[in-house]
């Protein structure tokens, strides 16, 4: 049977500011949580008596009405854990943007499941860290781990200021970013490694941002006439990840 203290406190953890207090992140779901548990330890698991605990991990056991109380999903299913929050462990992000790798940067993305899928998107493509400006949504939010499918566990993320970071950079490190006015990617030479940074969904790019971007491309719309305004971000960030990885398939 699950207290009403642990489940006030569970609830709590929908709110940045609890999470950044108690240092612990909520997850859910069979393979969120089992994919996270590859990586990270659980302070707590609470589960149905329908959930294959791994031989090393004694959940909680709770009713399916006691799991509905707790979760932060319409259909919870079998099991909810509590891990902590990873330090940075990534290290310095320039150290990262000089080995050569292709990274990703995101600037002041706000969307809960754009985040998520994002980060999905990041560790389809084989980006195994994710640069996140100060003011880009917590990744830690619910949300967006389950908006992760369990890739939060393969992709490290480090929250730092861009501008700052950028300013570190050498003066002919290639900083990609996406612009209305930008050249087309798909004729554009894209190097194998090097920073893409997306913007903001309503917004793009920052002004401060922008300005730092050496290398500045379009995906451009196929459709005679009128069309949408812009991409959504998640799907542009797939689209543009997927060009720079076809070109690198080439080499």
């Amino acid at each position: 049977m699950i207290s009403k203290n642990q489940q006030k406190f569970i609830r709590q953890l929908e709110q940045k500011k609890f999470r950044k207090r108690e240092g612990l992140f909520v997850a859910e779901g069979t393979k969120v949580v089992g994919d996270l548990m590859k990586r990270y330890t659980p302070v707590a698991v609470f589960a149905t008596p329908q959930w294959q605990a791994p031989e090393d991990i004694s959940p909680q056991t709770v009713t399916d009405e006691e799991l509905q109380h707790i979760s932060f999903q319409q259909h919870p299913q079998q099991v909810l854990a509590l891990f902590p929050i990873p330090s940075q462990e990534a290290g310095d992000p320039l150290a990262l943007l000089q080995d050569q790798a292709l990274a990703l940067a995101l600037d002041g993305v706000q969307d809960p499941g754009n985040l998520g899928t994002i980060i999905r998107i990041a560790d389809w493509f084989g980006i195994s860290t994710l640069i996140c400006s100060d003011d880009t949504v917590d990744a830690w939010n619910p949300k967006v781990v389950q908006a992760t499918m369990g890739s939060l566990s393969r992709v490290n993320i480090i929250y730092t200021s861009l501008p700052a970071l950028l300013d570190r950079l050498p003066g002919d490190y290639p900083v990609y970013g996406t612009f209305l006015d930008g050249k087309n990617i798909y004729a554009e030479p894209l190097t194998p490694g090097g920073l893409i940074i997306m913007g903001n969904e309503g917004n793009g790019i920052s002004d401060e941002v922008r300005q730092r971007v050496n290398r500045r491309l379009l995906i451009p719309d196929f459709h005679q006439g009128d069309t949408a305004d812009s991409l959504n971000v998640a799907i542009a960030t797939a689209i543009t990840c997927s060009e720079f990885r076809r070109r690198g398939s080439q080499v």
